[in-house]
């Protein structure tokens, strides 16, 4: 049973919320009483959040006009946007390989995805947060964001590591502003299609390994990561900052 943290009159923005980890923090958002924005390239996957009650847009989180668009539209509508989750993001099936067969394309469509998007969207953010003298954001980032990966995607951890160098910095800018910044870093996941083919991928004795190294002895699911993002979200962390928390079964 999840931990049920209240977020009554608060105002929510989440990107990459079409499946698994994003969604299942708007629907613990939305169960916390929070009204909530969801942004995401894929509109049609938005559907399940949209019936459960949250307002959806389309969004290219790589795209400044329109995350600066988007926010305004929000402000306007409801006058604050006290919560920042960036859970788009994700390998996009691209980058794998040497450094020799990583794309230069490649290689930027993954930071624009998992780095550059949680910058775009921070920055629009932050001046309404920095004005109200409250905020909370959060960025979904990876154990591949502290430590080479699992899948050995070059690009993808590169990305990851910049989005962990994000949260530390902002941090320290908007703290005066009475805004915290701090990530989850989930391990492995069962959130969605992409995890299940990864995991299928390693076959039975790199699986068994993988599980023999995690001191839980299971693979993680959306709801564990969405529970790690709603406690740096609630009013508890006031005193929590720039941290980055795993969030991966204990990876030994």
């Amino acid at each position: 049973m999840p931990i049920q943290h209240d977020f009554q009159g608060r105002v929510a923005l989440v990107t990459g919320a079409a499946q698994g980890i994003g969604r299942e923090i708007v629907l613990q958002l939305l169960a916390g009483g929070a009204r909530v924005h969801v942004a995401d390239l894929n509109f049609e996957g938005l559907a399940p959040v949209r019936e459960a009650g949250a307002v959806t847009y389309r969004l290219d989180v790589s795209d400044h006009t329109a995350c600066q668009s988007t926010v305004q539209g929000i402000i306007d509508q409801e006058g604050r946007i006290d919560i920042l989750i960036n859970a788009a993001g994700g390998s996009l099936g691209k980058g794998k390989g040497t450094i020799e067969q990583v794309s230069e394309a490649d290689w930027h469509a993954i930071f624009s995805a998992n780095a550059h998007g949680a910058f775009l969207t921070s920055q629009a953010v932050a001046p309404h947060m920095k004005n109200a003298g409250y905020g909370r954001i959060v960025n979904i980032a990876s154990n591949a964001g502290l430590r080479p990966a699992l899948s050995g995607n070059l690009a993808y951890t590169s990305a990851k590591h910049a989005l962990v160098g994000l949260t530390r910095q902002l941090a320290v800018e908007m703290g005066p502003f009475g805004v915290t910044v701090n990530a989850v870093a989930p391990g492995l996941v069962m959130s969605g299609p992409w995890a299940q083919k990864l995991w299928d991928g390693y076959g039975p004795a790199e699986q068994k390994q993988v599980l023999q190294s995690t001191h839980m002895r299971r693979l993680g699911m959306a709801a564990d990561i969405a529970q790690a993002a709603l406690f740096f979200a609630a009013e508890q962390s006031s005193w929590i900052t720039g941290q980055v928390l795993s969030a991966d079964g204990g990876r030994a």
